[in-house]
C-alpha cells in the first residue's frame, strides 16, 4: 500500500522539487500552497502523469483554521497521512540590519516560519500516534526543511535565522518526544538553492559561488533537496531520528 506525504509548499520552489522525487518514489501526495487551486492544475497535473495519486490543499500554514482544513481534507481523502514534510517558509519582504528590522517583519517571519510547521506537527504527530495504536505495523515519519540559516548567522535577515534555528530545536523536542512511538523526526537544511526566493540576490551568489563559497562549485538546486526528503522518507535513516542532513555543497564546511 502507497504511503501518504504532506508537502507544504509544495507547488514551487524546494517543495515541488521535493514532492517530483516523492512522486518519483511512488508516493501519493497532499500538496499544500497559498495559491488558489485553479493556479495549480497543471503543477498537480504534472505530477499525477508520475503515476501517483495528488490532492492539493490550500491554505496557510500560520493559521489553526487553515492547518485544521489541510489535514481534514488529507483524512477524508486518504484516511491517513505517513510523511510530514514542513517546507512553507517566507523570506523578509526586505532585507534590512538587525539594527533596523521592524516588528511586522519578525512577527510575518516567525508566524509562517516557526509557528505554523510547529503547531502542524503537534497536530500531525497526535494522529500519527492514534494511526499507530489503531495498526502497530503504522510508519510515521516528520522532516521539517530548514536552512543553513538557522546556525549561519547573517545580519540582514536576522528573523529569518532566528525562525529556522526555532524549526531546529522544534525538530529535536519532536524526535524525543515521539520517539516512544517510533516515529522519527528529521530536518533537512538546504543552503544556496536556485528558487524564486534567491531569484533577487543571484547576482550576488553567483559572484560568491564563483569564488569559492561552495565546495561543489554550483547552485544548489531544488531537485537535491528532493533526493535527500525522498531517501529519508522511504525510511533508509531510521536509526538516526532527531539528525540534520546538510544539502549545500559543503558551503558549511569549516576550511583555513
Amino acid at each position: 500500500m502507497k504511503k501518504i506525504a504532506l508537502i507544504t509548499g509544495g507547488s514551487r520552489g524546494i517543495g515541488f522539487g521535493i514532492a517530483q522525487k516523492m512522486a518519483e518514489a511512488g508516493f501519493d501526495l497532499a500538496i499544500n500552497g497559498m495559491r488558489a487551486e485553479s493556479d495549480v492544475v497543471e503543477v498537480i497535473e504534472n505530477l499525477k502523469k508520475l503515476g501517483v495519486d495528488v490532492i492539493y490543499c490550500q491554505g496557510d500554514i500560520s493559521k489553526k483554521e487553515d492547518r485544521d482544513s489541510i489535514l481534514e481534507k488529507i483524512k477524508k481523502h486518504f484516511g491517513k497521512l505517513n510523511v510530514l514534510i514542513n517546507n512553507a517558509g517566507v523570506a523578509p519582504k526586505e532585507r534590512k540590519d538587525i539594527l533596523d528590522a521592524s516588528e511586522e517583519s519578525f512577527d510575518y517571519l516567525i508566524s509562517t516560519n516557526l509557528k505554523g510547521p510547529y503547531f502542524l506537527t503537534q497536530s500531525v504527530a497526535n494522529w500519527m500516534v492514534d494511526l499507530k495504536t489503531q495498526d502497530s505495523n503504522f510508519e510515521g515519519t516528520i522532516i521539517n526543511v530548514s536552512s543553513i540559516s538557522a546556525n549561519v548567522a547573517s545580519v540582514n535577515r536576522g528573523e529569518y535565522c532566528i525562525s529556522k534555528a526555532g524549526v531546529s530545536m522544534a525538530t529535536q523536542l519532536f524526535a524525543v518526544r515521539l520517539a516512544e512511538f517510533d516515529i522519527p523526526v528529521f530536518e533537512v537544511r538546504p543552503g544556496i538553492i536556485k528558487t524564486d526566493m534567491t531569484e533577487k540576490v543571484s547576482q550576488k551568489y553567483d559572484d560568491l559561488i564563483e569564488n569559492g563559497l561552495c565546495l561543489t562549485k554550483r547552485w544548489g538546486l531544488p531537485e537535491d533537496v528532493g533526493k535527500t526528503v525522498t531517501a529519508i522518507a522511504q525510511g533508509n535513516f531510521l536509526y538516526s531520528t532527531g539528525q540534520v542532513f546538510v544539502v549545500d555543497g559543503g558551503l558549511t564546511v569549516a576550511r583555513l
